[in-house]
């Protein structure tokens, strides 16, 4: 919303107190104050993708409860899903719609061409991830998480998945490590504080 700034002009009128009617006409006129001039601001700059994430994970970390984590959730996600390219946003939207349908190895094969047109695209690394994992690919799931993660240390849902990885293959405590990380980003997602119990118990012997 711009900032409009406003002026009040001060208006002054001077009668004598007593004066005549003819003494008041003889008095100098006062001259009206000059109004200063405003020049409009100019429009704000919109957020760049960038900023914006950074205000809706701040945003997620101090949600009140998981209602609200949710909406931030989706617009985090609407966010990152942008890749600056129309045409790897179309592949993005039949590779998801793709993966909801289950046929994994298509699916793969959008993301496998994604990658390789936008390497700069973060996301298409994480769903890779995901599809990988679902076809048993562990290794290769892992591979792609690293990438997410070391691009974008607060995608809780790369950090989880990596937790999930580290765990099936028995390193509780790098597991643990993960699944602390994910819910420091994101203090609401789901089933990741009952792991973080299971872990505590099996690496630390105690539960917090």
């Amino acid at each position: 919303m711009r900032a409009r700034a406003f002026l009040i002009p001060l208006v002054a009128a001077a009668v004598a107190a007593g004066g005549s009617f003819a003494s008041a006409q003889t008095r100098a006129p006062r001259q009206p104050e000059a109004k200063a001039e405003t020049k409009p601001r100019p429009p704000a700059r919109p957020l760049t993708r960038a900023q914006r994430l950074d205000r809706l994970f701040e945003a997620l970390k101090k949600a009140p409860n998981a209602q609200a984590a949710q909406v931030i959730e989706s617009r985090l996600e609407a966010t990152l899903l942008q890749s600056g390219s129309d045409t790897a946003d179309l592949l993005m939207i039949r590779a998801r719609g793709l993966i909801e349908a289950k046929d994994y190895d298509l699916s793969l094969q959008l993301l496998d061409s994604i990658v390789q047109l936008s390497p700069g695209y973060t996301e298409a690394f994480a769903q890779r991830a995901t599809v990988r994992f679902l076809k048993k690919d562990v290794f290769g799931s892992l591979t792609d998480l690293r990438v997410v993660i070391a691009r974008e240390p607060r995608h809780y849902t790369a950090l989880a998945g990596l937790g999930v990885i580290l765990q099936d293959v028995g390193d509780d405590k790098r597991a643990l490590d993960a699944m602390r990380r994910a819910i420091e980003v994101n203090p609401h997602i789901k089933g990741v504080p009952e792991i973080i119990k299971r872990l505590e118990l099996k690496v630390e012997g105690r539960e917090i």
